[in-house]
């Protein structure tokens, strides 16, 4: 039975962009570009996952979020939107969002976040695993902040999808390209120092020896 998605998104182009995608990998799709018309199909048709953008015409996506959880609307809920802001993000998972995405976005790591909330909806015998660690470092997916030590640390948008890419796979070597596309996507200048800049970020708030350059190639987190 093929999965079926609402894409709650009223810019044409990136709804476009995620259908084509997530058609191309086997899901079944409806674009809403209204607050309504997201209210209506969520409550009364059988989606498996809402991709929902916050900045829907006629009501804000988290009144959208609110007035669904207190339906009972239980799908999955993954918010993709330009707000990078701590306390969007805060008000969306405390409001029952499963997952916060930010704009630009790469589809590949949206496509992998979708495939996680549906496999800890529909699997019950093998949830989600929520808590990545490395080290004396713990981060957390469901509140999107790094503890290191007794120490609790929240990162910026940016900075936090890097440390998640690198708590992912602790101790594999992962490219610089590989780096730049899952984390910045297109909004990158190819000939920039941006990720050495970001690591470095990491390497100050997280500690230097988690972090290893690997000349040549890219970076590895310490396993």
């Amino acid at each position: 039975m093929l999965m079926q998605i609402l894409i709650a998104e009223d810019e044409p182009r990136i709804a476009a962009f995620i259908e084509k995608g997530l058609r191309a990998n086997g899901f079944t799709t409806t674009i809403a570009s209204t607050a309504s018309d997201v209210l209506n199909l969520a409550v009364k048709s059988d989606f498996d996952l809402l991709i929902l953008d916050l900045g829907l015409p006629e009501k804000d996506g988290l009144e959208v979020l609110e007035e669904l959880r207190g339906q009972g609307c239980q799908i999955p809920i993954v918010i993709l939107t330009a707000r990078d802001d701590i306390q969007d993000k805060i008000a969306g998972l405390e409001g029952g969002a499963d997952d916060y995405m930010t704009k630009p976005f790469r589809f590949e790591e949206l496509l992998v976040r979708v495939k996680l909330r549906l496999r800890g909806h529909t699997n019950t015998a093998a949830p989600e695993e929520t808590i990545l660690s490395a080290g004396n470092a713990v981060l957390n997916l469901r509140t999107r902040k790094v503890q290191v030590g007794s120490k609790m640390i929240e990162l910026p948008a940016r900075e936090f999808t890097l440390a998640e890419m690198f708590f992912r796979h602790p101790g594999q070597v992962l490219s610089r390209q590989q780096l730049l596309d899952r984390v910045w996507g297109y909004d990158y200048d190819p000939g920039s120092n941006i990720l050495d800049v970001y690591v470095g970020y990491l390497r100050k708030k997280l500690g230097g020896e988690l972090f290893e350059t690997v000349r040549g190639v890219g970076y590895r987190l310490r396993a």
